[in-house]
């Protein structure tokens, strides 16, 4: 990738709906030449897909929290069964399995403290081998850039 390629991304993260011809402009190429660089980011899997970015506020899920998992059992099974269960709950809007002192760390949003208290109880409570929950709550985001 160039600097041209980098420009388009930039672009596309702050607004992946613009118009190629608006897109071309911003990044001082021609239409076509726009085109055929966006097309072959996408072939090539550096563009995965666009998507539509709510406002959770607005959506009902104001209250966020950032969850540390620990298992008490580190087999597949178990973390396949893990994954499965936070792969269906839809206060889970990240999961991933990281290096450290827990195995996962979740991004959980939901209306309010009350139905994130249901979901650690009713949900993370439930999972047979989660021997360790600790919570973050997010108080504000300075900078998000999945928002922006």
């Amino acid at each position: 990738m160039d600097a041209i390629d980098q420009k388009i991304l930039r672009e596309l993260r702050r607004d992946g709906s613009i118009s190629n011809v608006a897109l071309a402009e911003r990044v001082s190429l021609s239409p076509s030449a726009c085109l055929r660089r966006v097309q072959e980011l996408e072939r090539t899997g550096v563009i995965r897909g666009y998507r539509v970015v709510t406002s959770p506020e607005r959506m009902g899920r104001g209250f966020a929290a950032y969850v540390m998992v620990g298992l008490s059992s580190h087999t597949k099974a178990a973390q396949e069964g893990f994954e499965r269960a936070m792969s269906v709950a839809p206060e889970v809007v990240e999961c991933h399995n990281v290096a450290g002192s827990f195995e996962y760390l979740l991004r959980v949003e939901s209306a309010d403290l009350l139905e994130y208290k249901r979901f650690h109880t009713e949900v993370l409570g439930t999972q047979s081998h989660v021997n360790a929950i600790t919570s973050y709550i997010v108080m504000g985001s300075p900078k998000d850039e999945r928002a922006t």
